[in-house]
């Protein structure tokens, strides 16, 4: 299959405590988080070998922080991959609490 044809979906799975990104159905790959009644703290992410190169991890990035700002939660990028994504697109830096940011080398 050509990967024109190739659809990547982003989904949560509150069940897994995990963001997956799917690409035709299989997936292939996932962040996972710590949830609270206003955060989502990102701890690992994961986009399995067979997978790397089509920048899945980026999708799966900019569209579970797009889902946090959907519920009006916030964010902590404990996971190395997060904090390095929201240091290059700062849209995303609001999301994590004001008094946290320099943390994560985002204030």
């Amino acid at each position: 299959m050509s990967e024109e044809t190739q659809q990547a979906q982003v989904r949560d799975n509150p069940e897994e405590s995990r963001y997956e990104v799917h690409l035709d159905g299989e997936l292939a790959g996932f962040a996972e988080y710590e949830r609270d009644d206003t955060l989502v703290d990102f701890t690992h992410t994961e986009v399995f070998e067979q997978f790397s190169g089509k920048g899945l991890a980026q999708q799966l990035a900019a569209e579970s922080l797009d889902d946090v700002r959907s519920r009006g939660l916030q964010a902590l990028p404990h996971c190395a991959f997060y904090a390095k994504y929201l240091a290059k697109n700062p849209e995303y830096v609001d999301l994590v609490p004001a008094g946290r940011r320099a943390e994560f080398d985002l204030a």
